[in-house]
């Protein structure tokens, strides 16, 4: 075979060689981006605030589950514990929920004798506080796992204890991050014990800067005690605002635990 034909024989070869390389790598690609778009969502457990129920909370955050519905799915749980209906709306928390006397209202836990509670209160019990843990251990066990936790307001307050017992391995609820709205440290006489070291879970604050429920520097106090806490402040009062607003700072940190999620997964990959 002469020279010239042995050369465009390899360059034949070569050109081939290619092609199918170049088809390789685009079926590659192509089945990363598949594999990237049929990611399973992060799981989110959702703790609503003291008088309300898993239903009202959904409801209230409808908005908000919109904004970050590409990254995350929510789960709605009623606490164990029935808070009897009174007249005085002064004399507990939440009070711009409205109280209705065919509408279910639950607590996570009462911080005096006679079963009711206030953020505000310093001091007295934590009346059903490890009924409430247990039973969203077994929340975790049944349903789980959950990659992060929202709380609302008191639900917020038991999500910051929760973390706290997590950072302590104190509980058997395993979870990658937290976001707390309107949220306080408990000032019961049980929890003193609580956030003596800080807690280096990933966390996202919210609270209005006209809150006549749960002051702001509560809550400003209880994001303290995280080590990277990020913060959006709103000027509303105690609720969990969905507007454009805040839009990038829910996407940003919802984008951000979805991808860390994949980091997570190849450290922990054995070859």
């Amino acid at each position: 075979m002469s020279s010239f034909k042995l050369m465009k024989c390899l360059l034949n070869t070569l050109s081939t060689l290619k092609r199918n390389f170049d088809m390789t790598d685009s079926v590659n690609k192509t089945c990363k981006c598949s594999e990237t778009n049929t990611k399973p969502k992060l799981k989110i457990l959702a703790i609503h605030g003291y008088r309300q129920n898993a239903e009202t909370f959904k409801q209230k955050t409808g908005s908000f589950r919109k904004m970050v519905h590409k990254w995350a799915e929510f789960t709605y749980i009623t606490a164990p514990h029935k808070v009897t209906l009174i007249d005085d709306l002064n004399q507990t928390d939440d009070i711009n929920i409205g109280q209705s006397q065919d509408e279910e209202q639950y607590g996570w836990f009462f911080n005096r004798d006679d079963h009711t509670f206030r953020g505000i209160r310093k001091g007295g019990p934590a009346i059903g506080f490890a009924d409430s843990v247990k039973f969203v251990e077994e929340v975790f066990e049944k349903e789980g796992p959950f990659d992060g936790i929202l709380g609302f307001s008191q639900g917020a307050c038991f999500v910051g204890l929760l973390c706290d017992l997590q950072q302590r391995h104190l509980t058997k609820c395993k979870f990658n991050f937290a976001i707390m709205a309107s949220g306080f440290k408990s000032g019961c006489l049980p929890h003193l014990k609580y956030f003596i070291e800080t807690i280096t879970l990933p966390s996202l604050h919210v609270y209005g800067e006209s809150d006549k429920i749960i002051p702001t520097e509560m809550s400003g106090t209880l994001s303290e005690a995280f080590l990277e806490p990020r913060i959006v402040k709103h000027p509303g009062g105690h609720y969990l605002p969905a507007t454009a607003a805040q839009k990038h700072a829910y996407q940003s940190f919802f984008r951000d635990q979805y991808l860390r999620e994949d980091d997570v997964d190849d450290e922990t990959i054995v070859f």
